[in-house]
């Protein structure tokens, strides 16, 4: 999917791409918390921005790669945030729904997702995905 700076945000935030998540990912902005993160992130898999991904994953649990050219073509089509909450100073939950469609196929991705604050950036930890 490709953006220009005044179409909506595939983060779902309402927002034009240029004000939201572009912030993030073409300007170098941190993320002022961790829902920004995560919102930026799912931005970034729409856009196939393994860079983005990688260098915002804690280094603790960050792949080598993601691969995301090798994998089946998916259409993002929906982020909904149901929730956000700072745990501690610097850690912070965010449960979220992705929806995605792999040939024509649709899926949903229900994960809490765990953050992680290091000297004022946050980073993607892990996250518990939840089978409905």
């Amino acid at each position: 999917m490709k953006n220009t700076k005044e179409s909506p945000c595939p983060c779902g935030s309402g927002n034009p791409y240029s004000s939201c998540c572009s912030r993030y990912l073409d300007q170098n902005e941190t993320a002022a918390t961790a829902e920004n993160l995560m919102r930026s992130r799912y931005t970034a898999y729409t856009l196939k921005r393994e860079d983005y991904l990688l260098a915002t994953w804690h280094s603790s649990t960050r792949p080598a790669s993601l691969d995301l050219t090798g994998q089946p073509a998916q259409q993002w089509l929906g982020l909904i945030v149901k929730r956000h909450e700072q745990t501690a100073a610097d850690q912070a939950i965010v449960e979220f729904v992705a929806r995605y469609k792999i040939n024509g196929r649709a899926h949903r991705l229900h994960e809490i997702s765990r953050f992680a604050r290091k000297n004022g950036q946050w980073f993607y930890v892990d996250g518990e995905i939840i089978q409905n």
